[in-house]
């Protein structure tokens, strides 16, 4: 283990405090910089899914078919605006390099592997005691399926996951009923996962920049980084609007603007922000299980204090524009699935949207750049960051103290080729 060293992390999402909580455990002095304050954002509007079952990546075959086929409906599920960007097009051709079987399959054990050990940090913290106490429901996730390519699609992927130590089970009508009695479902059945878990993500984000405060860990909000001193290949300062600060070790968990900071060192990180949704409904609804509904691709989860519905990815850059024909379509899907549900028109108008960061081929980048000796990049998680911030957190902290890291980041590393 290495000497113990100041940080500086740029970033307060679910990443950016997770590896301030492991460093600061490790001994680290940390300094965390997020340009709000730290109440919004993807680490906010997400469905909470701690998910292991998800070993199928973004970057599956058939996706940018579809993604054609989607582009010009800005009410599909799968949305990429057409634009004229140099970096949008690298990366949709990158996206597309990695939509082959050969290396969606090779991507699968890392994405459980990533998965589990975070699934076991979030029930290390709530042992812990240091947030408090907080839910992690272990009933699982379910797929629910209204046709029979639905339900080849997900029997496909139970396959692969027992393979890998992974248990999806079929859920006839029947049993979908017995296990949600209270909610009259419009589907032919589901397969239910049942190592997943879910949680509620704006208690835990509130919580955990409460213990960091409270332990000494400085978090600047509304710090916007604007520039870095990089001389004989490190970073020597972080400078913002405001003020500069010197560090040891830099961490970009910048999520979405990660590739932008690392184009300041001429990395160039292939990333894009994929913009979802969520409606927060507080009214009782029933619904007692996590679901996703398989073919509107729409998240439902019951938290702490109301229903969530969550979905779309949306690649029309960086901005934070809710479309309403998205929102709409979220509603319509969840009302289409459950009925009699009616999700209330307030709960419309106070949508929110977050921007997922989104690397080509699906899996996160985690891990140190050869040209930059002390900056560590933690970023790329599309749909998993909620899932897998933990378990970045971690690895970060052991690559920052020179320690074994947990499982093998080869297959993260933020320079890999496409």
């Amino acid at each position: 283990m290495g000497k113990n060293k100041s940080v500086v992390v740029v970033g307060g999402g679910i990443v950016g405090l997770s590896t301030a909580y492991y460093l600061h455990k490790a001994g680290h002095t940390v300094t965390v910089l997020d340009k709000s304050d730290i109440t919004s954002g993807a680490s906010f509007v997400n469905a909470g899914y701690l998910t292991p079952s998800h070993i199928v990546s973004l970057a599956s075959p058939g996706m940018i078919t579809q993604g054609l086929k989607y582009m010009f409906n800005s009410s599909s599920p799968f949305y990429m605006k057409p634009r004229l960007d140099l970096d949008f097009l690298r990366w949709t051709l990158y996206f597309k390099k990695s939509s082959t079987r050969a290396k969606v399959e090779k991507a699968m054990p890392v994405i459980r592997d990533i998965n589990l050990l975070s699934r076991e940090l979030y029930e290390g913290i709530r042992a812990s005691g240091d947030l408090g106490d907080f839910n992690i429901g272990d009933q699982g996730l379910m797929m629910v399926y209204q046709t029979n390519e639905a339900f080849d699609h997900e029997m496909e992927v139970v396959k692969k996951g027992a393979e890998m130590g992974l248990v999806g089970k079929h859920l006839s009508k029947e049993e979908l009923k017995k296990l949600e009695p209270g909610v009259d479902f419009n589907a032919e059945g589901a397969i239910l996962w049942e190592c997943d878990r879910h949680t509620t993500p704006p208690l835990i984000m509130k919580r955990m920049v409460e213990y960091l405060q409270r332990s000494g860990v400085a978090i600047h909000k509304n710090e916007v980084v604007t520039d870095l001193s990089f001389s004989e290949g490190r970073i020597s300062e972080v400078k913002t609007a405001n003020t500069s600060y010197k560090a040891d070790e830099v961490v970009f968990a910048a999520g979405s603007w990660t590739s932008e900071l690392s184009k300041k060192l001429n990395l160039k990180l292939p990333l894009q922000a994929g913009k979802g949704y969520r409606i927060n409904v507080e009214e009782p609804t029933n619904i007692t299980m996590p679901a996703i509904l398989m073919e509107k691709k729409i998240a439902v989860t019951p938290m702490e204090g109301f229903t969530r519905f969550a979905g779309t990815m949306e690649f029309s850059g960086i901005n934070h524009t809710i479309r309403k024909e998205r929102v709409e379509a979220i509603a319509k899907g969840v009302e289409h699935y459950y009925r009699g549900l009616q999700i209330p028109e307030e709960a419309k108008q106070n949508a929110k949207c977050g921007l997922r960061p989104v690397s080509p081929d699906g899996l996160p980048y985690i891990g140190k750049p050869k040209n930059v000796s002390n900056l560590t990049i933690a970023t790329g998680h599309a749909m998993m960051g909620w899932s897998l911030g933990p378990a970045t957190g971690k690895l970060v902290t052991e690559i920052i103290s020179g320690a074994k890291t947990s499982m093998d980041i080869s297959p993260i590393d933020p320079l890999r080729k496409f």
